[in-house]
């Protein structure tokens, strides 16, 4: 993936750098050519303007500007965290005791979880073989060394992390860890056809319950839990996106249990973010340990923002034959503001805002040098109810009015589809495998994790009796935000809980605290073993679903918490897809 860096300051809304990663596009703002994945230009527009940011992952971008930075938490190598949720075998930290200047596995022992690296017996995995004997056959002090390098290099691209609601600390970088995952190449095609059978069925409910509401009427899902969710959007109803596809981008978020068997913890379906540190994790790697690569046979993701980019080109109506295709951004202000700058130069297309959008007589025009230009297909990484303020926040500035009716036309393309929400509503999540038997006639190939609802007076009287041992959730909540962790909550917590649940079922549901797998990670200069889930990326266009080989696999820091988001103190590591025997693209150190 090209240079250098990533990305160093916010990409301008003016810029056209970047259109030879994918096409050129008709220059009418500045007229540059870049190569793909290069740095980012300065920004022309804010001078002095803020830092790269994304925003927390499996939270939702937030559509306010955020009031200041704050920090990431440090890695902490043995203390737990209260309200952080614990398996009741994790209050033993398995972890190898070297000097600051060695690095191996040898001892390594994973204790009563799942690793994805070592086996019980400690020997490495197979696909994790050949990662393993290279980190043992570097020299003392070589690993720390090349992780110190990437922190150094991650702290220079100037990409931070932002919370929002804390103005106190300074923007830090998120956390990375030097050791890879690896995922062999069976265990993938497992997982990547539960995923393609997964989107395709939430994109038939989707459409379903807006327009015949077909599995409404047979009561596989029941009608006032669709219907009264704050996520269903009657502006939505009759809709009709190209193609019939509502889904374009999907993070689905995976755990993996004492047994190693997957789950799906979670589906986010309107504006997934974190896709470039994907990207950024795999350049940072190949540039800082590029040997491994020479060895480990690893599927490449440096071809997502041109998977992006056609899949987003095929949504324009057919009488266009060169689509002008634009990324809608809320502002640089937004915790996600790097990530939609990054996405939108890697694929040589516009980065606007709402104000540079005008629709007249039904159609979309960009504001430019030159005059209106007809915008024909829009990434948007704003939220639903911001996108038209004649249709739903009257108060929205970040949006453009009239959006909706071009949109409702077919005279321009939205992904995702506004209304996507209604099915990563946590509550409509316990019922996606009753979707997929309703709508594609299968079994689910990835289950969902066991889950209790609330709003059942069955459920309800369960969770009430056991709020020590559960995980509760809010329904709309994400990122780590709004639970209760049983195992590690207060009488007064669960009472407050209670109340809460008693209040208002329908937005609470509970499930069991898992055991995650783990992961030997480096805290303060150890290998200790850290549990993760990973969050893999699906396009699904309307000729074509493709998974990213990998994902983001985040890693819960602090010891013994289950909590990954990065707003409560994760990191992330490169995930590594092996490549099949004998054929399939290899990702090499030389590209880096």
């Amino acid at each position: 993936m090209g240079a250098d860096r990533l990305g160093s300051r916010p990409h301008s809304r003016r810029s056209g750098a970047g259109r030879n990663a994918v096409r050129p596009v008709a220059g009418n703002r500045l007229n540059r050519s870049t190569p793909p994945f290069r740095s980012l230009p300065p920004s022309t527009r804010h001078p002095g303007g803020g830092s790269n940011t994304l925003s927390p992952i499996g939270q939702a971008e937030s559509q306010y500007p955020r009031p200041g930075p704050t920090p990431v938490p440090s890695r902490e190598a043995s203390r737990s965290t209260p309200g952080v949720g614990l398996h009741r075998h994790q209050q033993r930290v398995i972890s190898v005791s070297v000097s600051q200047t060695s690095i191996s596995f040898e001892g390594y022992a994973p204790g009563n979880f799942f690793d994805e690296l070592i086996e019980a017996s400690g020997h490495p995995r197979p696909d994790a073989a050949p990662l393993v004997d290279a980190i043992n056959r570097l020299p003392d002090g070589d690993l720390i060394r090349r992780q110190a390098a990437i922190e150094r290099s991650l702290h220079r691209m100037g990409i931070t992390f932002a919370v929002y609601g804390d103005t106190s600390g300074t923007e830090k970088i998120f956390p990375f860890d030097i050791v890879p995952r690896v995922v062999g190449c069976m265990m993938w095609r497992h997982i990547e056809a539960g995923l393609k059978q997964r989107i395709k069925a939430l994109n038939l409910f989707i459409d379903d319950v807006y327009n015949a509401k077909e599995i409404l009427r047979e009561g596989i899902v029941p009608r006032d839990l669709v219907e009264q969710a704050s996520t269903y959007l009657q502006p939505c109803v009759g809709l009709k996106p190209p193609g019939g596809i509502w889904c374009h981008i999907t993070g689905t978020d995976l755990i993996r249990d004492a047994d190693g068997a997957v789950f799906v913890l979670e589906d986010n379906l309107r504006c997934p973010s974190g896709v470039s540190y994907v990207l950024q994790n795999r350049a940072v790697m190949k540039r800082n340990f590029p040997q491994v690569f020479a060895t480990c046979k690893v599927r490449p993701v440096s071809n997502y923002p041109s998977r992006l980019y056609e899949m987003l080109r095929e949504l324009a109506a057919d009488r266009v034959s060169d689509p002008t295709v634009v990324v809608l951004t809320p502002g640089m202000y937004n915790s996600a503001y790097y990530e939609h700058s990054f996405l939108a130069h890697q694929m040589g297309v516009e980065l606007v805002e709402g104000r540079d959008l005008v629709v007249k007589d039904g159609f979309v025009y960009m504001r430019t040098t030159e005059g209106p230009q007809r915008v024909d297909v829009i990434y948007r990484r704003v939220d639903d109810t911001f996108l038209d303020p004649k249709v739903f926040r009257s108060d929205s500035v970040l949006g453009v009015a009239g959006l909706m009716d071009a949109y409702r036309r077919g005279n321009v393309a939205l992904a995702n589809a506004p209304g996507t929400g209604v099915a990563d509503d946590k509550v409509v999540y316990v019922y996606v495998p009753d979707m997929i038997r309703f709508y594609l006639n299968e079994e689910p190939i990835l289950p969902n994790v066991p889950t209790y609802i609330c709003q059942r007076p069955e459920d309800q009287k369960y969770v009430l009796a056991h709020l020590d041992e559960l995980v509760v959730k809010p329904a709309g909540e994400s990122g780590g935000y709004g639970m209760l962790i049983g195992p590690h909550s207060t009488a007064e917590q669960r009472a407050e809980f209670a109340e809460k649940i008693r209040q208002d079922p329908r937005n609470f549901i509970a499930q069991p605290t898992l055991s995650l797998s783990r992961m030997p990670t480096i805290i303060d200069g150890e290998l200790h073993g850290r549990h993760v889930d990973l969050r893999p990326y699906i396009l699904h266009g309307i000729s074509d679903t493709w998974v990213l080989p990998g994902g983001l696999t985040r890693v819960a820091l602090r010891a013994g918490s289950l909590v990954v988001n990065s707003s409560q103190g994760g990191g992330s590591k490169d995930t590594w897809v092996a490549a099949e025997p004998g054929h399939g693209e290899v990702d090499t150190h030389a590209d880096a």
